[in-house]
């Protein structure tokens, strides 16, 4: 066991499929990035005494805040209606700045799979020694989310993920926040209209939108732990706080 201190983000919306996973050292150099099974993502990162990791999942069910009427009446929705009432806070607090995410079903019947997987990973990692946020300790856990955490930072909402130019966007981003991918602008000088034509368009260094995704979570542990006035807590921790890294969120994007 290393006693070096790391900062790792996994996104597990993969379901039952190979968790991705990043592990980022002090200086946001890239000391691995990758996809194994949860037990060994869960393995890898209690190689580390000192661990600070953000999950790409709701932390834990939906605890029913916004179905209750007094609740609704406090956060400024109407008591009356079922608006965002199968939402957890947090989910609620960044759909309503124009942030689209999932929702967490109350109802244990409607849950998806890779929900509950992402809860049996949380679950194997706290049987490790990992705390919640905002507990304090040498194996730190919590939840986030990269859509919001890429639009945070650039203040909007980026290009889908899935697309060349989302993929492109995202890693100039983390580029730009210091970590340690290749600046992915080096590839436009190569973009001829012969390299179109024949199919030659140079893509190897740039990440795949699940790596971009463990990546940013990774970076959103670095400043939790390194620069805390440089993320938020979104939500009520009652029902899991989403970790945003921006110290304050706009009212809309």
């Amino acid at each position: 066991m290393t006693g070096k201190m790391v900062f790792v983000g996994v996104d597990t919306t993969a379901g039952p499929r190979p968790l991705t996973y990043a592990i980022l050292d002090e200086r946001l150099d890239i000391l691995d990035l990758g996809e194994k099974p949860a037990e060994e993502v869960a393995g890898v990162i209690t190689a580390y005494s000192q661990v600070v990791c953000g999950v790409d999942a709701p932390i834990m069910p939906n605890q029913g805040l916004l179905a209750d009427q007094d609740y609704r009446r406090r956060v400024g929705l109407d008591p009356a209606r079922a608006t965002y009432s199968t939402y957890r806070v947090g989910e609620y607090e960044l759909r309503r700045r124009g942030i689209y995410i999932y929702n967490t079903p109350p109802d244990p019947e409607r849950v998806p799979r890779w929900m509950k997987e992402s809860w049996r990973f949380y679950d194997l990692l706290r049987a490790k020694g990992f705390v919640d946020y905002p507990q304090t300790g040498r194996r730190r856990l919590f939840e986030t989310y990269p859509h919001a955490a890429f639009t945070v930072l650039i203040k909007r909402r980026p290009y889908p993920k899935t697309s060349v130019e989302g993929r492109l966007q995202r890693q100039l981003i983390l580029y730009q926040e210091g970590v340690g991918v290749r600046d992915p602008m080096y590839i436009l000088e190569e973009w001829t209209p012969h390299h179109f034509l024949r199919g030659q368009l140079n893509m190897k260094d740039v990440h795949s939108h699940d790596e971009l995704d463990a990546l940013v979570a990774a970076y959103t542990a670095f400043l939790l732990e390194k620069e805390p006035h440089h993320v938020t807590a979104v939500g009520d921790q009652r029902d899991g706080q989403i970790i945003v890294p921006t110290g304050e969120l706009q009212d809309s994007y």
